[in-house]
C-alpha cells in the first residue's frame, strides 16, 4: 500500500512540473511573439522616415526671392485642398501621389538641393517623396519633417497662395483685398487681375490708407512672379501693421495671366448718359458684348431677385448694405451699378459720390431690365 501511494504521488507531481512547464513553455512564446511583433511595429514605423531630416532655421535660408540656383523646395502635398490655399513661399507643388508624372519638373543637376515638406510630423507624404528622389540619383535630398505647420508658427512668416485660389475666391465674390505691388503706370495700367488695386511696394508707405482698416481682413499681394521681391516686402510691412490674413501670390501676375488671360488695362472714362453718373445705354451693351470683365460691375437689388437671374460678370451687393461694403470697391476699374427699373443703381451711384468721392469712373445704368437664368438680359429706355 504504502508503495502504491508512493507511486501515485509521484505521477502526480510528474504531472504538475508538465503543466507547468507547458505554461511556461506557451507564455515565453507568447512573450517572444509581442516582442517580435513590437519590434516588427517600430520598426515600421521608423522605416518611412528619410534620413536626412532638417529644420524650419534651414528652409528660411532658401525660402528667399529669388531662389538660389539648383535648390527647390518641394510640397508634397495634395494640390487643391492643401498647396493651392496655402504653402511655403517659392514651393512648387509636386503631390507625392503625382510624384511619377511630374519628375520632369525635378532640376537636371542631380546634385540640386531638394527640401521636401508636407503636413507635419505624421505626414509620410515627403517622406516617402524623398525616398524616391533619392532612387533617381538625386545626392541632396532633405526633408522638413515638421513642415508647414511649423513654417506657419514662425513670426513674421506668411503663406503663399496659388493662381488658381486667387481666381476661385474672385469667383466667390470673397471678401479679399487683392493688391498689385508692380509700379502703377510701367505695370499695373498695362493689365492686372480682376479686381486688384494698384499700391506699388515703392509708394506703400504714402498709400498705406488704401488698405481696409480692419486689421483682420484678408489682404493679397502679387507682383510679377517667382523672381520679384515687390509683393513680398509689401506683404512684410502690412503684417508690421498688424494685418493678421497676408498672404502673397508667389507665382504673380505672369502665373495668372497665362491661365486666366490678361485683362484689358484700366479704362478712361466711358460714353455717359443723359442723366448724371449714367452710362450710354449702346456703350454698355458693346461692352456686354465684347469686353465684359473691363467693368466692375454690381447688381444692387435685393439677393432673392439676383438668384433668378443677372449678367454673368455682375456681384450682388444690394443697396442696403452697400454702405458698408464701398470700402471694396476697385479704385482702378471702372463701375457700373444695375438694378431693375435705374431706381436703386441710381441710389447705389450717389451713395459711393459721398463716402468715396475720389473713385471717378463710376456709374448706373439708367434703364429698364430684365434678366435670364442664362446670363442673358433685356434693356430699354427708363420710362420715368
Amino acid at each position: 500500500m504504502a508503495q502504491k501511494e508512493h507511486s501515485r504521488r509521484i505521477d502526480m507531481y510528474r504531472k504538475k512540473a508538465f503543466y507547468a512547464l507547458g505554461a511556461v513553455l506557451i507564455a515565453a512564446l507568447c512573450f517572444g511573439t509581442a516582442v517580435t511583433a513590437g519590434d516588427k511595429k517600430a520598426g515600421e514605423s521608423a522605416d518611412w522616415k528619410y534620413h536626412d531630416i532638417v529644420d524650419v532655421d534651414f528652409v528660411m535660408q532658401y525660402a528667399k526671392v529669388p531662389m538660389a540656383e539648383n535648390v527647390m523646395i518641394i510640397d508634397a502635398r495634395p494640390k487643391r485642398p492643401k498647396y493651392d490655399k496655402g504653402h511655403i513661399p517659392m514651393a512648387v507643388s509636386m503631390p507625392n501621389s503625382q510624384f511619377d508624372k511630374m519628375v520632369d519638373l525635378l532640376p537636371e543637376n542631380k546634385d540640386a538641393l531638394l527640401i521636401f515638406y508636407c503636413g507635419g510630423l505624421k505626414c509620410k507624404l515627403s517622406h516617402k517623396s524623398a525616398w524616391k528622389a533619392e532612387k533617381l540619383g538625386y545626392t541632396n535630398v532633405k526633408v522638413f519633417a515638421e513642415g508647414f505647420p511649423r513654417w506657419m508658427k514662425v513670426p513674421g512668416n506668411y503663406a503663399s497662395v496659388s493662381e488658381d485660389w486667387v481666381q476661385k475666391q474672385i469667383e466667390n465674390q470673397a471678401d479679399m483685398v487683392l493688391v498689385d505691388s508692380r509700379p502703377k503706370r510701367k505695370k499695373y495700367d498695362k493689365g492686372h487681375i480682376t479686381g486688384a488695386m494698384s499700391i506699388p511696394a515703392s509708394q506703400f508707405d504714402k498709400m498705406v490708407g488704401e488698405l481696409p482698416q480692419e486689421k483682420d481682413r484678408l489682404v493679397v499681394f502679387y507682383c510679377g512672379g517667382y523672381k520679384c521681391k515687390l509683393s513680398h516686402k509689401s506683404a512684410k510691412k502690412a503684417m508690421d501693421l498688424g494685418y493678421k490674413k497676408v498672404k502673397v501670390l508667389s507665382a504673380g501676375y505672369p502665373a495668372w495671366k497665362k491661365k486666366f488671360g490678361a485683362m484689358a488695362a484700366a479704362p478712361g472714362p466711358l460714353k455717359a448718359g443723359e442723366e448724371e453718373g449714367s452710362l450710354d445705354i449702346e456703350t454698355f451693351k458693346k461692352i456686354m458684348a465684347e469686353k465684359p470683365d473691363s467693368l466692375y460691375l454690381v447688381d444692387v437689388r435685393d439677393a432673392d431677385e439676383f438668384a433668378t437671374g443677372s449678367l454673368k460678370t455682375a456681384i450682388n451687393i444690394p443697396v442696403d448694405v452697400l454702405e458698408n461694403k464701398i470700402e471694396t470697391l476697385p479704385k482702378e476699374k471702372s463701375i457700373a451699378f444695375i438694378c431693375g427699373t435705374g431706381a436703386r443703381s441710381g441710389e447705389a451711384f450717389y451713395m459711393v459720390q459721398d463716402i468715396r468721392p475720389e473713385l471717378k469712373n463710376v456709374y448706373y445704368i439708367e434703364a429698364e431690365m430684365s434678366f435670364g437664368e442664362d446670363g442673358s438680359f433685356q434693356i430699354t429706355k427708363s420710362q420715368g
